[in-house]
């Protein structure tokens, strides 16, 4: 029989391994790579084609796996992973990330993007690249960005959310920042962070009455399933990235850094391709199914209320007013 002092001294050598798991150094062609949603969600097809397009451009020496469907862990894990390097590359979303790059949280601010196309333009020129530098002081870096579509209330309380008042009382799951939280209740309901695994669950059980999202990611979850109304706030438009470690990436030669660089871009052409064809038969598949749809015609309200959410982030983080004034320049 195993007698407790040998429970706990096996236990630690299982533990010990597992770190040593996450924190042994691979070589350039085993990179290993994270990624929440399933493969063959818009995500993941870009990322299997990033480090297809990487190893061939390479030649082999930058190669390796997709792990999907958060099978390395929560986005969180996969972060300090990436940190200790467990993992080489991964499809982050952005707004989780503000916690430690404050600088992305002008991402997170609701309604700083006019529409999709204007997010493109922002996220591929100037402004792309100061967030990612920003980001490689936390030891992670953007090689190109993702679409994550535009995010917008759902419920199950069978409220019609037209104006600002008709949230109110309302307990929306939002991301892990407080940003979210501020945004919520500045419109007078309840942001309440979750991690994105329990909703469904707190759908179901009224632990929650709502949550926000884009329509692949309301399909793809089967939240439509617990919350049978759907209005078009489209009140924030997040792009994705695909990040590498800096410690991985510093490691290549400037060519192989070239090569790399230019599968990051090349796979997001081709996400973003496959994001616009998911949006449209996830959005048929939902109404399909009896979700209740309505736009909200007129959004000056709910954007008049976001005006302490801007000044709030801008008071707690000055650098927000610079890159904030860059978007909003850019046609």
């Amino acid at each position: 029989m195993i007698n407790a002092l040998s429970k706990k001294i096996i236990a630690t050598a299982i533990l010990a391994a597992s770190v040593a798991l996450i924190s042994a150094p691979v070589s350039a062609g085993d990179w290993k790579g994270w990624n929440i949603h399933g493969k063959d969600y818009p995500v993941g097809i870009g990322m299997e084609k990033f480090i297809e397009l990487a190893s061939a451009k390479t030649d082999g020496r930058v190669g390796g796996k997709v792990f999907h469907g958060g099978v390395l862990g929560s986005q969180g894990d996969a972060i300090s992973q990436m940190q200790l390097g467990g993992i080489e590359f991964a499809g982050f979303n952005l707004g989780p990330l503000g916690n430690a790059v404050p600088e992305l949280n002008v991402l997170s601010l609701p309604f700083i993007f006019k529409d999709m196309e204007h997010m493109h333009r922002v996220m591929d020129g100037e402004t792309g690249d100061i967030l990612s530098a920003a980001m490689r002081k936390s030891g992670i870096m953007a090689l190109s960005w993702y679409d994550s579509g535009a995010r917008s209330f759902y419920n199950n309380k069978g409220v019609v959310i037209n104006k600002p008042a008709d949230l109110k009382g309302l307990k929306f799951r939002v991301m892990g920042n407080p940003l979210y939280v501020d945004m919520v209740e500045a419109l007078g309901g309840n942001g309440i962070p979750m991690a994105y695994s329990e909703v469904y669950s707190s759908l179901k059980t009224g632990v929650i009455d709502g949550a926000e999202n884009n329509w692949p990611s309301f399909e793809s979850s089967a939240h439509y399933e617990v919350a049978g109304n759907y209005s078009l706030s489209q009140h924030l438009i997040l792009p994705e990235c695909i990040c590498v470690s800096v410690s991985a990436f510093d490691a290549l030669s400037d060519e192989d850094q070239k090569s790399v660089k230019e599968a990051a871009v090349a796979s997001a052409v081709l996400q973003r391709s496959e994001w616009a064809k998911r949006v449209e038969v996830s959005k048929a598949a939902v109404l399909k199914s009896g979700v209740k749809f309505n736009e909200i015609a007129d959004k000056s309200a709910f954007q008049a209320l976001m005006a302490p959410v801007y000044e709030g982030a801008v008071k707690k983080n000055p650098i927000l007013k610079e890159l904030i004034a860059g978007i909003k320049a850019v046609d």
